[in-house]
């Protein structure tokens, strides 16, 4: 079985906790990930879209097969922000993205006393981050619609394509997050059986389709 994720909206601080947007708790010595773009000749780094962080212990009972850690933080990053309607250096369209331009980072231990928020602002010290979201768990197809962990990709072409890679984050096009992947479109956020196996967390791979 897949893992749906429903999201809400909330009043709550939800630090340390599962959520879509805002701003991701860390580890001191996790870096933030970023994406090197060149732009009139000046190469730069372009921070990733901060998606969602999970914590394990909330999903561990719907994992039946133990694909994910059942404790610690597991934290997804993407260049999103052409999709969710704000200008971007970076472009990606269909098929599958380029090197870089997805980071699934992991903490293995949850601390309330170290870990900090690490916040996105503008010169003006003004949140670039959407407002945080609740995550609520509850099984699914393994071939679901929506936003889920796991399973399989709901595009059968996209299945055929990755046979032997798991779906670790599928994102579907979403009124209420104001994502637009265009008729038909996910987002698959996927890595080979043998790499999730070993945590090799930086070969994680993002394919539109």
């Amino acid at each position: 079985m897949a893992i749906r994720l429903k999201l809400e909206k909330t009043d709550r601080v939800l630090f340390c906790g599962s959520k879509w947007w805002g701003d991701p708790d860390m580890p001191e010595g996790m870096v933030y990930p970023a994406v090197q773009v060149t732009e009139d000749g000046e190469t730069y780094d372009y921070p990733l879209t901060f998606i969602c962080q999970i914590n394990c212990e909330d999903i561990a009972p719907y994992d039946k097969e133990g694909k994910f850690p059942h404790e610690g933080m597991l934290y997804f990053f993407a260049a999103l922000d052409k999709w969710i309607g704000y200008d971007s250096p970076t472009t990606n369209d269909k098929g599958e993205w380029t090197k870089g331009h997805l980071a699934v980072k992991y903490a293995k231990a949850i601390n309330f006393e170290t870990f900090q928020s690490c916040m996105m602002v503008d010169d003006d010290g003004e949140t670039l981050t959407e407002p945080e979201l609740t995550i609520t768990f509850e099984e699914c197809e393994d071939d679901a619609p929506g936003i889920k962990l796991l399973g399989v990709p709901m595009s059968e072409e996209v299945r055929a394509k990755y046979e032997g890679c798991v779906n670790l984050l599928q994102i579907d096009n979403d009124e209420t997050l104001a994502i637009d992947f265009g008729k038909d479109s996910a987002l698959y956020l996927m890595m080979k059986e043998s790499d999730l196996k070993f945590g090799n967390w930086k070969r994680g791979l993002a394919y539109l389709g």
